[in-house]
């Protein structure tokens, strides 16, 4: 699959599965923007993975929350690059691992409200302005595999508002701007990010036993997912969520 001479932007891709996406983007071929909150130096390693593969690298600091930042995210890619093929927007909300699960639960729940829904809802937007004044082109969100199946506590029923919103967001997106733009939902299962690793022992292997492909998935399984959908592979694939989970939710 190939992105050759396509312009690709990928949010929250100083780590993980945004990292993971922005270098196979680069590897198929692309031109990739990536973006980051507070992890410069992981956003700066990750384009510069993108230059070492011979494709353009760019950094934009964004909080996708705010609309003045997106507003100046989509005006930097058009002065940086003059458009944007492909706007994927990955950057969500920690609230798994380090200060974030020490949050309250009001405050977990403003927090993947504004990130993940509202800053996905935003982005797409910009993506939209954008890619209608040159011709078209993707949209890819991302939501989770549990929204159309459920999970208890605390943790997944905030993910499944903010990720349930987002994948029934993108599927009206996707028929109100056909058959100029393209969108559609990447959802992960369990991945081996950060809260994979930080997770026990116990929990890990009663992951590994309820997957029936009998692994953790991997960001590169994400990306690979992403390329595809990017790709001109998916060409006649609007509205769709491609679910990415090794069978946990079929």
């Amino acid at each position: 699959m190939s992105l050759e001479g396509k312009v690709v932007l990928v949010t929250g891709a100083s780590s993980g599965i945004g990292r993971a996406i922005a270098l196979a983007c680069a590897h198929a071929g692309g031109d990739v923007a990536v973006t980051y909150r507070g992890n410069a130096a992981g956003a700066e390693a990750t384009a510069g993975e993108i230059r070492a593969l011979g494709r353009r690298g760019e950094v934009f600091r964004t909080d996708v929350s705010r609309q003045d930042d997106i507003a100046a995210l989509a005006e930097g890619m058009l002065g940086r690059f003059g458009r944007a093929d492909v706007w994927i927007n990955n950057a969500g909300a920690d609230i798994l691992t380090g200060a974030g699960q020490r949050l309250s639960r009001i405050e977990k729940l403003d927090l993947v409200l504004a990130v993940d829904l509202r800053g996905t809802i935003l982005a797409s937007w910009a993506a939209v302005d954008l890619m209608r004044s040159h011709g078209g082109g993707v949209i890819i969100n991302m939501s989770w595999d549990h929204v159309t199946l459920g999970m208890k506590g605390e943790n997944p029923i905030l993910y499944s508002a903010a990720k349930g919103g987002v994948m029934s967001f993108s599927k009206s997106l996707a028929r109100d701007v056909a058959p100029e733009i393209r969108v559609n939902i990447l959802a992960p299962g369990f991945i081996d990010t950060a809260f994979g690793q930080e997770a026990t022992a116990t929990w890990r292997d009663e992951v590994q036993s309820r997957t029936p492909l009998g692994r953790w998935g991997l960001p590169e399984d994400v990306a690979a997912a992403a390329v595809f959908l990017a790709s001109d592979k998916a060409a006649f694939l609007t509205g769709q969520m491609l679910v990415v989970n090794g069978g946990v939710v079929m």
